[in-house]
């Protein structure tokens, strides 16, 4: 077993991987048969979606069965015995138990409630196959979450049941709670809208399976490969063009992946010994790699699964969060760019190279990467469910496949290298999207059992109380406490996961502070209705008295940090409107979104990072740390989302305000390299910073305008020295 659960990549007896779909009938019945079950099981995600009218929870519970039963007889817990009969019938029955285990919680339901009800002034009744199923259904979410992630969810979830049964009762102020008995606490677990089968699992069970198997469609049509073709075709033959390839490409993946490690491991063995025999350190190499890879998750239509979980805990639409995520997701890939930029410059390495181009693959992946991909967004943008559009969008692509065959028919196969979805490949389309979502299917049922524990029990106002207590009121403290949160969560749990509990337990704490914002502005103002005044004289403050006639900001600032946490958010939504608040929590959920996603390249643990040093032949820690300073517009881009209108602007304010940010984002790189089109004397360093604060300047024309002409000339006298730079080293 690996540090995360996962099995080793060996032979097929020692990693009882089932899903060669290609594997010769007979050679491993058992194999086939799960492979098989694989394949229905990703039908039957599309039918559920599609006509299928199955009640949620029978959805859910079939949901986690199926996966489960997978995540049982794939990894195997019994190493190099895992090929014995002994073991693949243990594998078997306890894959087969947990699934019937499920089905029964659905099933018995009714019968729940129906006892319950006879039984006048009692708590639930469970009978003694309740209590096992239910017992069985906790342990294997526990043993499931840590073969495929570690150990992190289940000491998490553990200690959550921990605390509602009888912990919480013992521990101090605002942490403390009251122990609920332990039949109340299975029936929440179980039948609760926060528990395993609610919210979360619905999220799995209708949206991130179907948009895996999409994109296991993308992968096994050649779309994939069209990304790579593009990105040579586009990026090739300019200054750096290998590792430019490398962000292009990771950028086009991440619209179809949403998975930072997947995404480094399909692209990155294209990628980094490109860079690399183009003359970049294997470092550096691996470093661009794995932050443009993480990138991915944060490219639409495909963010990953925690966009679904966003759209769900704010009541946003999905395609109101992928639309605003555009510009935002640009200026990080181009913060990455910027950086190969400076690197190939600094160096002399990266020069443009003439790559050949698979001009087949390039047009016939097009097609089945194009059209597909609009159809699903046109679908998005016309507010279907996410699901019923990534339906559509498969069939759509399995249609352009054999369009495009057919044109190579007719046409000639010169200009195409089609390949056609026909059974085989379907097969092979739907085992991809299910291997990739087995993970996340079970995550956020496991997840659901804490995320019922922190709703029952009201932890999360603890939490939010802590942020704004430690925080003082003040958002960039804030931000970073939360930044350090998701590092500290991200050494062990996967993205997707930290996002869900940070969200949980500090969104409506961060949320808090924008709106306070408003509030600070009324208070300034002053605040002449009296329903709405008297809350503030409640509170402890001489400034109290000046809330119907107006104060200093600082006064404001003092008064509301005064304010007792109970009484704040009471206050907020009377001063603050529904809309508003609505985009202070889609900001707070996409600041804690994009921190999250720290953990795939910073330093202790950096999987993605790791994985494209196994491929560099680099470092793996020096990578982690070169590809951290690579990432770095994971801190810049947030920052903007709280100090700037670039997601709750007009259309032409967004534009304003990510344009200028270029030109910032190039300088805060030029200014940690210390280099730009050339070495930075002191006097262009001190243009460089002032030109980034200009930029960075949120809708000021003036002050936008300045920077960036500050930036040009600085730029230019760095290029002009670096020229000198050369012409005597060449001299000499």
């Amino acid at each position: 077993m690996n540090s995360h659960g996962a099995t080793q990549t060996g032979s097929p007896d020692s990693d009882r991987e089932f899903w060669l779909a290609s594997l010769p009938p007979g050679r491993d019945p058992v194999r086939m048969i799960v492979v098989a079950f694989a394949i229905c099981f990703a039908l039957w995600h599309i039918a559920t979606n599609i006509w299928l009218n199955e009640p949620g929870l029978w959805q859910n519970a079939i949901h986690f069965a199926g996966f489960a039963f997978l995540a049982a007889v794939t990894l195997s817990p019994f190493g190099s015995k895992a090929g014995k009969g002994w073991a693949i019938a243990l594998d078997l029955a306890y894959g087969l138990a947990i699934a019937g285990a499920a089905l029964w919680v659905a099933y018995a339901e009714n019968g729940i409630y129906a006892r319950t009800l006879a039984v006048t002034g009692q708590s639930w009744q469970f009978t003694w196959i309740d209590w096992l199923a239910g017992g069985l259904l906790i342990f294997a979410a526990l043993d499931l979450s840590r073969r495929v992630s570690g150990w992190v969810i289940p000491v998490l979830v553990i200690v959550s049941l921990s605390y509602i049964l009888f912990l919480g009762s013992h521990l101090p102020g605002v942490f403390r709670a009251a122990s609920l008995p332990p039949n109340d606490v299975l029936f929440r677990t179980l039948y609760n809208d926060e528990g395993m089968f609610g919210i979360l699992a619905s999220i799995s069970s209708t949206n991130i399976t179907l948009f895996m198997i999409f994109g296991g469609f993308l992968v096994a049509s050649g779309a994939s490969d069209f990304v790579i073709e593009l990105s040579k075709v586009v990026a090739g033959r300019t200054r750096g063009g290998a590792a430019f390839v490398a962000v292009l490409s990771s950028a086009l993946t991440g619209t179809i992946s949403g998975s930072a490690i997947a995404n480094t491991a399909s692209t990155g063995v294209i990628t980094i010994p490109l860079m690399k025999s183009n003359g970049f350190r294997p470092r550096f190499a691996a470093g661009v790699e794995a932050a443009a890879s993480t990138g991915g998750q944060l490219m639409p239509p495909i963010m990953g699964a925690g966009a679904f979980v966003m759209a769900s805990y704010t009541s946003i639409p999905y395609s109101t969060i992928v639309s605003l995520s555009i510009v935002p997701a640009l200026l990080y890939f181009l913060s990455v760019a910027f950086i190969v930029r400076i690197e190939a410059v600094k160096h002399q390495v990266g020069e443009g190279i003439d790559l050949v181009v698979n001009r087949g693959k390039l047009v016939s992946g097009g097609l089945v990467f194009i059209i597909p991909l609009g159809v699903m967004i046109y679908l998005l943008m016309s507010g279907v469910t996410p699901s019923y559009a990534a339906s559509w969008a498969i069939a759509a692509l399995v249609g352009v496949s054999w369009l495009v065959s057919l044109l190579a028919k007719v046409i000639g196969s010169q200009m195409f290298e089609p390949v056609q979805m026909g059974p085989s490949k379907i097969s092979e389309a739907l085992l991809i999207g299910i291997k990739s979502s087995v993970m996340t299917g079970i995550l956020l049922v496991t997840i659901g059992i804490m995320n019922n524990a922190i709703v029952t029990s009201g932890i999360g106002n603890g939490f939010s109380l802590m942020i704004a207590q430690w925080s003082g009121g003040s958002l960039v403290i804030a931000i970073l406490l939360i930044g350090l949160a998701s590092l500290v969560l991200g050494m062990g749990l996967p993205v997707t996961a930290a996002y869900i509990i940070l969200a949980i337990l500090t969104a409506p704490a961060l949320a808090g502070i924008l709106a306070d914002s408003i509030i600070i502005d009324q208070l300034v103002q002053g605040i002449s209705d009296p329903a709405k005044s008297a809350f503030f004289m409640l509170v402890d403050s001489p400034h109290a008295a000046k809330v119907a006639t107006g104060m200093l900001r600082e006064e404001a600032i003092e008064l509301l940090a005064a304010m007792p946490f109970e009484l704040s958010i009471t206050v907020r939504p009377l001063l603050v409107d529904p809309v508003t608040q609505t985009a202070f929590l889609l900001t707070a959920h996409l600041i804690i979104f994009w921190l999250s996603q720290d953990s795939n390249v910073t330093p202790p643990v950096c999987l993605a990072a790791f994985t494209a040093a196994g491929i560099a032949g680099s470092k793996p820690m020096a990578t982690g740390f070169e590809s951290w300073k690579i990432a770095k517009g994971l801190y810049i881009v947030p920052l903007m989302f709280a100090y700037t209108p670039l997601l709750t602007g007009t259309f032409a304010e967004i534009l304003q305000i990510g344009f200028f940010a270029l030109f910032g984002i190039y300088a805060t790189n030029a200014l940690i390299q210390r280099h730009a089109e050339g070495p930075l004397t002191p006097v262009i360093y001190l243009m460089i910073i002032a030109g980034a604060v200009g930029s960075y300047w949120p809708l000021n024309w003036t002050a936008n305008l300045a920077g960036a002409a500050l930036l040009i000339l600085a730029v230019y006298l760095s290029a002009r020295g670096g020229r000198r730079s050369v012409r005597a080293e060449r001299v000499a």
